[in-house]
């Protein structure tokens, strides 16, 4: 799911891949439904490709969605409102292990308000289709 999940440096919100064509991709906006091109140009990354760092190793971006929406119950977090330091506390329930260093509070304002956007765009499942696909093998051999 969050593959087709992108985030475009310079464009407000987040977007889902609609169509690719040869030198651009058709997104459409989380916020509010508009389809618009990107091209080739644009720095554009795929939600499923950030990971967050931690003391340990990194811990992909849909296991770190999927813990802060248990910690919410599923409800927004909508962190305008928290300090900075309120940000970090809150974020080091979510991931205990997270690199202080290296993590930015910049960083996870910016998750929480990802957080956000797929809330409202009704995005609840952060699993990737192999973790998925792993865990359903998982099951059937127990």
């Amino acid at each position: 799911m969050l593959k087709r999940i992108l985030s475009i440096s310079g464009k407000k919100g987040l977007f889902r891949l609609v169509k690719q064509g040869r030198n651009m991709i058709i997104v459409e906006s989380l916020i509010d439904g508009k389809r618009t091109p990107a091209y080739g140009t644009d720095k554009i990354i795929s939600l499923g490709d950030i990971s967050m760092y931690t003391t340990e190793e990194d811990v992909p971006l849909s296991k770190v969605l999927t813990s802060l929406k248990e910690k919410t119950e599923g409800k927004p977090v909508e962190a305008e409102s928290l300090t900075d330091d309120a940000v970090r506390s809150f974020f080091a329930t979510v991931l205990p292990d997270f690199d202080d260093e290296r993590v930015y509070t910049s960083d996870i304002r910016k998750l929480f308000n990802w957080y956000d956007q797929l809330l409202a765009a009704g995005i609840t499942d952060y699993e990737e289709e192999a973790d998925a696909e792993a865990k359903a093998d998982d099951a059937e051999k127990e």
